[in-house]
């Protein structure tokens, strides 16, 4: 799957994957066969216990539009937010500067 920001008209992921199955929601990208992209439906917090490397986190609206922006988390941290949104897209380190993506910016899944 590829994630675009609208916004900027520039590409976010290229490779992205969908978090659906248990393994893929427990594992995240610990798992190494999982895309350096995931994208949770969740109202929960996430946390990057295990990982060895800072990621990026972007938090969408029911929209679609980026709402908070997390850069730089570092491993074994914890990444809270509001519950009334639940899409949240983890993605390497540099990512969100990478693209450019800013609040209130439209994204697509493609």
């Amino acid at each position: 799957m590829k994630i675009t920001n609208l916004t900027k008209q520039v590409s976010v992921s290229d490779h992205a994957k969908i978090a659906v199955s248990f393994i893929d929601r427990v594992t995240g990208l610990l798992n190494k066969n999982n895309p350096r992209a995931l994208v949770f439906y969740t109202r929960f917090g996430l946390h990057t216990f295990g990982l060895s490397n800072p990621i990026d986190i972007i938090l969408l609206d029911n929209s679609n539009r980026v709402v908070k922006l997390t850069k730089d988390l570092g491993p074994n941290r914890f990444f809270f937010y509001n519950p009334l949104f639940r899409i949240v897209i983890e993605l390497p380190k540099g990512s969100i500067d990478r693209s450019g993506t800013a609040l209130n910016d439209k994204i697509k899944f493609e």
